[in-house]
């Protein structure tokens, strides 16, 4: 049990090995903060329509992404601001058009398991 925490350590264990294997598991707590910050953007449907559009088509715009989505141009705006400032997805500018595609490879793979899946 030598990776349980000292002010764990005085806790009865079942399966000693497993417990530091699940510790293991766990690992860092900010690497914990990281992914649970990921799914807690990819829980709205909304958000997680715009990814999914942006990574089955590639480059988009916001009034594109608007109608394939249903939402307006402001909404998708906004989520796109939380997309980009937590480096999800990036815009090209292109003369007074911006284009959004997804940048994050770890969010990228997952969007691919939910394609696969038939999302």
């Amino acid at each position: 049990m030598h990776l349980v925490p000292a002010d764990r350590a005085d806790r009865r264990t079942i399966d000693g090995h497993r417990v530091c294997e699940a510790i293991e598991a766990i690992g860092d707590a900010e690497h914990v903060r990281t992914w649970a910050d990921r799914f807690s953007l990819l829980a709205d449907p909304k958000r997680l329509a715009l990814l999914l559009a942006l990574h089955r088509t590639g480059p988009l715009a916001v009034s594109d992404l608007a109608i394939a989505t249903g939402m307006n141009d402001p909404a998708v705006s906004q989520a796109l601001r939380l997309l980009r400032a937590a480096g999800v997805v990036a815009g090209e500018k292109e003369g007074r058009i911006v284009r959004y595609r997804v940048v994050d490879e770890d969010v990228r793979l997952l969007l691919k398991h939910c394609v696969a899946d038939g999302g």
